[in-house]
């Protein structure tokens, strides 16, 4: 028996890189993922795809996750096709970096906006519909980057560390009614957001790891699976670092 027959998982930011990864595994350990997506439709139908493709069940679902109203919208939607949710992971994010002198307010409010403001209005749909049935499980993917900070990246680790807040003060509320809520912080991971760096800043990475590897979006993905399952049972509020040792 696979670990989430019977269960339906949303995934935001579901169709590509980390996201991806997670919609694959949780289908192939049996439940039936909503791949969320924002932009790419084509991304999202090839993970749909691909998951048909192994005998699972997949649905892409469109919607900006930080607008409240298409928020709520998706929650609908879902309950429509499927009746229930018991597996939210709020994966969408994006990056604007730069020092602090030459950000704009701009940047920081849209990373804030995508990353953290997201998060809250999934987690709070999902709550409503968890919270009826007793039990459910929440995943939010933070980053190293807001537990240990880095340079550059102010906006992006202070949505981060919001991130790893809002999951604690939300497992707290949520624990009574049989709700789990729980964070995962990756660290260097080799998706299209990394592509781009420079050899230079690979090596510097790959210097700082212990295990002496990039992760891939697959490692980040089990580690999700494990949180979602029956074998997290007694953990919640927790934040599980998956970075090869780089913060430790």
């Amino acid at each position: 028996m696979t670990l989430f027959e019977g269960n339906v998982a949303l995934v935001t930011g579901g169709s590509r890189g980390i996201g991806r990864a997670i919609s694959l595994e949780l289908a192939a350990q049996g439940a039936t993922v909503i791949v969320n997506y924002l932009n790419n439709a084509q991304a999202a139908e090839d993970t749909v795809a691909a998951i048909t493709a192994s005998g699972g069940e997949a649905t892409a679902l469109q919607a900006d996750v930080s607008d409240a109203n298409q928020v709520n919208s998706l929650f609908k939607e879902a309950k429509t096709i499927y009746g229930a949710l018991d597996i939210l992971v709020n994966n969408a994010g994006i990056t604007r970096d730069n020092i602090i002198m030459m950000m704009k307010p701009g940047d920081f409010d849209i990373v804030h906006t995508t990353n953290l403001r997201s998060c809250w209005l999934c987690c709070k749909e999902a709550a409503r519909m968890m919270m009826r049935k007793r039990a459910g499980s929440i995943i939010n993917i933070t980053s190293v980057v807001g537990i240990a900070g880095n340079g550059g990246q102010t906006n992006y680790a202070a949505s981060k560390a919001g991130i790893i807040g809002l999951t604690k003060s939300l497992a707290k509320e949520l624990a009574p009614r049989g709700v789990r809520v729980n964070a995962i912080a990756p660290g260097f991971v080799e998706t299209d957001m990394t592509a781009d760096l420079s050899d230079d800043l690979k090596g510097a990475a790959l210097e700082a790891i212990p295990l002496g590897r990039m992760g891939a979006p697959e490692d980040i993905a089990k580690a999700v699976a494990f949180l979602a399952s029956s074998h997290a049972s007694y953990i919640t509020g927790q934040t599980l670092v998956v970075d090869g040792g780089m913060v430790m």
